[in-house]
């Protein structure tokens, strides 16, 4: 198996090029970001091209309202969030832009974050864009909750480069059953994240024994270690020193 480091949640003590360097060291296989905005973007490149790691992707801002993607009459600074993450993909030569959909509900805002996806997938034809479901417990009031309803909006936009990023544990705590759930929509999965349940730490604690799941997984991809360490991230990477590689 290869691994991802998030560093919107590790090594958040350090600036994203040192942050880069220890998810390097401590023997990562490439890594991923929240929002890396206030870097720039010649910086990131530079820790990225010294360390040989693959930056798979980035998230939209979020702002105070979890993205913008979905939020009727805020069209014109969803698109421009796309912009600009897009723009910083390229220039650090990530793969992937997560359009984060922000709080919302209704027939509206399902019409909104729809126009949004078709303009970042037709903006970025080079690059994946990913849509996430977020659980209602830590995002209460998020747009796009289930693998289900992300589902139909990828499969009504017919875009090839909008894609499902499955995090086991936001999809554990909304629909549970994570190996069936998993390849029911394998054929749409652009990407997989993991953190421990029910706390979301570190992913060799809680309720889901990741050393078997992942690896029963039909993914060939690195895994996207995204769990909140509570502490020194490095005293919590047991789990990528002894889970097979």
């Amino acid at each position: 198996m290869r691994f991802s480091a998030n560093l919107g949640f590790l090594w958040t003590d350090l600036t994203l090029p040192d942050a880069i360097r220890a998810a390097k060291a401590a023997g990562f296989d490439a890594v991923e970001l929240h929002w890396p905005y206030d870097t720039p973007a010649a910086e990131t490149r530079a820790a990225l091209e010294e360390t040989g790691l693959p930056c798979l992707g980035l998230n939209t801002r979020n702002g105070t309202t979890n993205g913008l993607g979905a939020l009727p009459g805020r069209e014109a600074e969803a698109k421009a969030a796309i912009d600009e993450a897009v723009t910083y993909a390229r220039e650090i030569g990530a793969g992937a832009v997560h359009a984060m959909a922000g709080f919302a509900e209704g027939r509206a805002a399902d019409a909104t974050f729809r126009e949004t996806l078709a303009y970042a997938c037709d903006a970025a034809p080079d690059l994946t864009i990913l849509i996430e479901p977020l659980n209602r417990h830590d995002a209460p009031g998020y747009f796009l909750t289930t693998t289900g309803q992300a589902v139909v909006l990828i499969d009504a936009l017919a875009k090839a480069n909008l894609k499902l990023m499955f995090d086991c544990y936001h999809v554990q705590i909304m629909e549970g059953d994570l190996t069936r759930r998993f390849g029911e929509v394998r054929d749409v999965v652009g990407h997989v994240q993991f953190a421990g349940v029910p706390a979301r730490g570190r992913p060799d604690e809680g309720e889901i024994a990741y050393d078997r799941l992942l690896p029963a997984l039909d993914w060939g991809g690195p895994f996207g270690a995204e769990y909140k360490p509570g502490g020194d991230t490095g005293a919590t990477l047991d789990w990528l020193r002894g889970w097979p590689r």
